[in-house]
């Protein structure tokens, strides 16, 4: 099985180093035919590996593929673990993977005709593209598959660097440029506290490896650290890595880079959002529920601050009007509510919703992209409008996306969300009712903007050009098929899971559990305890609360953005304008852009200047350089006056030096 493992790993990079080193020798064609053959290759060993985890009871894998360095005791190794929790996102990344590169065909295609005539970040663009997504495979399989902290580093970083790369791709926006620079400093935040809390563990620890440190992990509970006045050593591990998880998963208030990642084409945004980067965090606490298990003040930290970035970033996207920026912020709130699970102690809901949301999130994506090329590349929802019958398959597939966003009862959003609802309910630490409020409330704004955005887009009057009007048509089957493919798992893998995954303790069961939960921490046993089948659960949903307000949002967006819409089309603007200060803020996202403009990039900017005039100019310059060349200048401006030419004064000269040294030596 070794080389199974290092072939899902290992084919992407392939088709990375082919496409990336030798695109402009074999061309478009052969450039994505390799990346998608080397995804496709990781994908069906996944889905492989995936129904032998099922069907086969295949043995857990964690093994050293390769030593690089020991030292003082600790090894830094590259090796794989394997397990339940691995395969799921194995499976869910490479698949999500392999339909954004098919989409990428349809969506790049005429990529190179939109540089600037000359620039040479345009030549063999369409090929470096295909390079640089499947990297991003590469590097999240590797975060995914690792069986040791230094590993999961490499992982955390690559997907960073990757990221970078694709936001700003097109390198010739000045946004784009501003975009990845933002998304690198603030992940950098994240990551300073993520390496601590790795050099923690190593330190404390002294092994890098998954098992050893989870099995001394317990031995270890009960350890203070002499850090503000004494905190718990469990307690300082688990913030530090979550702080790298509110890097990566985009948690408030390191969440300001995601929306702008919008910058990059299309597809790398669904890849983002959907399966890599943002869910890298998600996983990662998920990997460590040995560890946080054993701070409850860990698990409040992180179970409030996924509630507060699930209701209040959802919020946002209420007021948003480009097409991609709704369904980023979408994302924000949802990752919130996965946080949220996770701070609950309900890891299998979490990765759940991880898993289900990777599906709809990255179709509702890949619609507002066919949607994108279809307008020629307008993204505003206000100059759109009745879509459906232009382009049906986008539009249906956009429905069933949407449905499953706002968890209809039956789609796949339904069970995970439902199930991380009732967990936070259930929950007894710090910070749960806050928590719980806040993600019921949430189910409403999640349906008024889903449906704000569907009803702008697909129904009412067309409000596109006339140009516009005359050549919208649906897009090319390269572009409709990963759709169609991303639509069956976003209506039915919810059904098909839920019982495995939260019922049937697949995380938790078998000699390996890739998941921990404490007793007295299991907020989802009240599901297992009534469980009576997938149908009596909708039917619970059915006369839930959550149901009534998801409905609420939906007919709400539709009589407000269907109906009065179309007779007043500035009801839009006027709601806006009704909201006042609330509108305002909501606009200025609550104002964390502008902070850290004036705060952090200003003040960065005010300290490097003050720096340069007092170090460098009056220090260095002044006092070190130029002040020494001007004491030796005065020092010879004085002596110059000694040499007069007249012998005399040479001759009193010489008599006064004997003089003194003659009183010198007689003294001495």
């Amino acid at each position: 099985m070794e080389n199974v493992y290092l072939t899902i790993v290992l084919a992407p990079l392939l088709g990375a180093i082919v496409a990336g080193f030798l695109g402009g020798k074999i061309g478009r064609r052969a450039s994505h035919s390799v990346t998608i053959a080397g995804v496709g290759i990781s994908t069906g060993l996944s889905l492989w590996v995936l129904s032998r985890f099922i069907w086969h009871d295949q043995p857990v894998f964690n093994d050293t593929v390769y030593t690089w360095m020991v030292s003082d005791g600790i090894r830094f190794e590259v090796g794989f673990l394997v397990d339940k929790l691995t395969v799921l996102m194995m499976a869910t990344v490479s698949f999500v993977s392999l339909m954004v590169h098919i989409y990428t065909i349809g969506y790049m295609a005429d990529d190179e005709h939109n540089w600037p005539h000359g620039a040479l970040t345009g030549k063999n663009s369409y090929q470096r593209f295909f390079s640089y997504i499947s990297l991003f495979t590469f590097s999240m399989l590797m975060l995914v598959m690792s069986n040791n902290f230094m590993q999961l580093f490499f992982g955390w970083e690559a997907v960073g660097l990757v990221s970078y790369l694709l936001i700003g791709f097109w390198s010739t926006r000045e946004s784009a440029i501003f975009a990845n620079m933002k998304a690198f400093l603030v992940n950098r935040v994240g990551d300073f506290g993520f390496i601590l809390g790795i050099a923690a563990v190593g330190m404390y620890f002294n092994s890098m490896d998954y098992a050893e440190v989870f099995a001394r992990a317990p031995e270890l509970a009960d350890t203070q650290v002499a850090l503000f006045g004494g905190v718990s050593l469990m307690t300082l591990i688990c913030v530090l890595l979550f702080i790298g998880a509110m890097g990566k998963s985009a948690q408030v208030p390191l969440h300001v880079w995601l929306p702008d990642s919008m910058e990059g084409p299309t597809p790398i945004s669904a890849l983002i959002h959907a399966a890599t980067m943002v869910t890298a965090g998600v996983f990662m606490v998920a990997r460590m529920s040995p560890l946080y298990e054993l701070s409850e003040a860990a698990l409040s930290f992180v179970l409030i601050i996924g509630a507060t970035t699930a209701f209040f970033m959802g919020l946002i996207g209420l007021v948003q009007n480009d097409i991609k920026r709704v369904v980023a912020y979408s994302t924000l709130s949802q990752l919130g509510y996965m946080v949220t699970a996770l701070g609950a102690s309900a890891y299998a809901a979490g990765i759940f919703h991880l898993m289900t949301h990777a599906f709809f999130k990255a179709l509702l994506f890949l619609a507002a992209g066919s949607v994108i090329i279809a307008l020629h590349h307008k993204q505003d929802i206000r100059d759109m409008g009745g879509l459906r019958k232009y382009m049906p398959i986008t539009w249906v597939t956009a429905l069933l996306g949407s449905l499953a966003l706002i968890g209809f009862p039956g789609f796949s959003g339904f069970f995970s969300k439902d199930a991380i609802i009732e967990a936070v309910g259930a929950s007894q630490l710090f910070g749960a009712g806050y928590a719980s409020i806040l993600l019921t409330v949430g189910v409403l704004i999640t349906a008024l903007y889903s449906f704000r955005m569907y009803f702008l887009v697909f129904h009412g009057k067309e409000r596109m050009d006339e140009h516009t009007k005359h050549h919208v048509h649906e897009t090319p089957w390269v572009v409709t098929i990963p759709l169609i493919l991303l639509a069956i798992p976003s209506v039915f893998i919810g059904w098909y899971t839920v019982e495995p995954l939260l019922v049937n303790d697949w995380f938790t069961t078998g000699d390996w559990s890739p998941i921990v939960v404490a007793h007295e921490h299991d907020t989802l046993h009240h599901l297992r305890e009534h469980w009576h089948g997938q149908a009596a659960f909708v039917q619970h949903g059915l006369a839930a609360l959550p149901f009534f307000l998801a409905m609420t949002g939906l007919v709400l967006a539709a009589v407000i953005w269907w109906g009065v819409f179309a007779l007043k089309p500035r009801i839009d603007e006027q709601l806006q304008a009704w909201g006042g200060p609330v509108t305002r803020i909501l606009q200025d996202k609550y104002g964390f852009d502008d902070f850290n403009q004036r705060v952090f990039a200003g003040g960065s900017r005010n300290l490097g200047r003050a720096l340069w005039m007092t170090g460098d100019r009056a220090v260095i310059d002044g006092a070190i350089i130029n002040g020494s060349a001007q004491w030796v200048a005065r020092m010879a401006q004085s002596a110059r006056h000694l040499q007069t030419g007249f012998l005399y004064h040479y001759a009193i000269a010489m008599i006064i030096g004997l003089v003194g040294l003659l009183t010198l030596f007689v003294t001495l």
